[in-house]
């Protein structure tokens, strides 16, 4: 009788044991087949916020993302020209105009987020007096150097900067110490002492290594860049991507937006 019972013991324990790893066996092939690689081209100045969100979507959902960072007028151009993506982050107008030529749907888009222009200056150096109108003119003539994003490349922080210059009557001025970049690494190179200043937006100074933030612009001078996200018409992960979007207009994103100088979902 005690053999008996040893052997049904035995015997549930095994069937127990094939149950487990049937249902783990499950999980696992379902999770996989279910993931998706989710492609994002995204302007960069949102790169702050998905390096950092990027971890726990991947570990709620099962997907992973491919990022693409550029100036956002070129993360239209890319869109514009057919490059393969499941979801584009670019200026709010430039989303609409996407959706209106039909390479973004028309159906899920959001604001992402929106952030201002600030002025970095290396950590530890002394800050410029960004206070007001008078205050910021004064400042930019008597800085060394100034680095900021060529406009031609259409980052949105360039452009508005040349044409706060132009408004001042210091554009002229400005001109043989201002360093203008095709890169994207405006903070990184004010980091390295590359440049005295570096005009951004403030989402690509928070929190960057070896820079602090002088300060916005004045208000008077200041100009709010407005992010959107949408589906790309041609998106081999539409699903996915708009799990995507969900989770950036989440609490969690909400946190981590506000975290890196930007406000979220404010249009």
């Amino acid at each position: 009788m005690k053999t008996d019972k040893v052997l049904f013991a035995a015997a549930v324990t095994a069937m127990v044991a094939v149950s487990i790893s049937f249902f783990l066996n499950f999980l696992t092939h379902g999770s996989v087949a279910n993931a998706a690689e989710i492609k994002v081209l995204s302007a960069v100045a949102l790169r702050p916020v998905l390096s950092e969100l990027s971890g726990e979507f991947e570990r709620s959902t099962g997907h992973k993302l491919m990022f693409g960072y550029d100036t956002a007028g070129a993360v239209k151009n890319r869109i514009q020209r057919g490059e393969s993506a499941d979801l584009a982050i670019t200026t709010a107008p430039q989303v609409e105009e996407l959706v209106k030529q039909g390479n973004i749907a028309a159906d899920g888009r959001v604001i992402v987020a929106k952030v201002g222009v600030g002025v970095a200056v290396r950590s530890g150096a002394a800050k410029p007096d960004l206070g007001s109108v008078e205050a910021f003119k004064r400042s930019m003539l008597a800085a060394k150097s100034v680095i900021y994003a060529d406009p031609a490349g259409g980052g949105a922080a360039g452009i508005h900067f040349a044409q706060v210059l132009e408004r001042l009557g210091i554009a002229a001025d400005m001109k043989p110490k201002s360093k203008l970049i095709k890169s994207l690494n405006t903070a990184e190179l004010v980091a390295k002492g590359e440049g005295e200043l570096g005009v951004t937006q403030i989402s690509l100074i928070v929190g960057a290594p070896g820079v602090e933030l002088a300060g916005a612009l004045p208000a008077e001078l200041q100009h709010y860049t407005v992010f959107s996200a949408g589906v790309v018409a041609n998106a081999k992960e539409g699903e996915a991507a708009r799990a995507l979007i969900k989770f950036l207009s989440g609490p969690t994103a909400a946190h981590v937006i506000k975290a890196k100088g930007m406000e979220p979902g404010t249009p």
